[in-house]
């Protein structure tokens, strides 16, 4: 079987070790990302999910980016 999605294999397959982590799905600055809450309470950007190729050249949705709280 094959899917053509723009999520992980972990997202459509869970295990049970990635079932209790503390991502969330959010609309940051119009787009549909994945992001973790870290020690600090900071939101990091861990994955985007969009159909235009354009948003994966931003800077701004590179995984790892620490999201600033008032975009929310």
């Amino acid at each position: 079987m094959i899917l053509y999605t723009p999520l992980s294999e972990s997202d459509i397959f869970p295990t049970a070790e990635n079932l209790y982590t503390n991502r969330q799905c959010i609309t940051y600055e119009g787009k549909t990302v994945f992001v973790e809450k870290n020690s600090s309470g900071e939101y990091q950007l861990v994955q985007l999910l969009s159909t235009d190729p354009q948003d994966y050249l931003n800077n701004m949705y590179t995984p790892g980016t620490i999201l600033p709280n008032n975009n929310r």
